[in-house]
């Protein structure tokens, strides 16, 4: 995610979302053992809702 920093990112599930740490926390673990976009892997493991996942891709769209 170039021209967006990972911190801006992470500012952004937190405040913006309430995606807890922890929820952050778990789906990093998981993009380690299987790569793959982290909104996607918070998705893939029920951490975020369709919803959410859309708003994170506005967000990183507009970004």
């Amino acid at each position: 995610m170039p021209p967006v920093t990972y911190s801006q990112f992470l500012r952004f599930l937190k405040e913006e979302l309430a995606i807890s740490t922890a929820s952050i926390a778990i789906a990093e673990r998981h993009s380690q053992q299987d790569p793959g976009p982290l909104p996607m892997i918070l998705w893939q493991y029920g951490l975020v809702t369709l919803k959410q996942l859309d708003q994170i891709y506005d967000w990183l769209e507009g970004a």
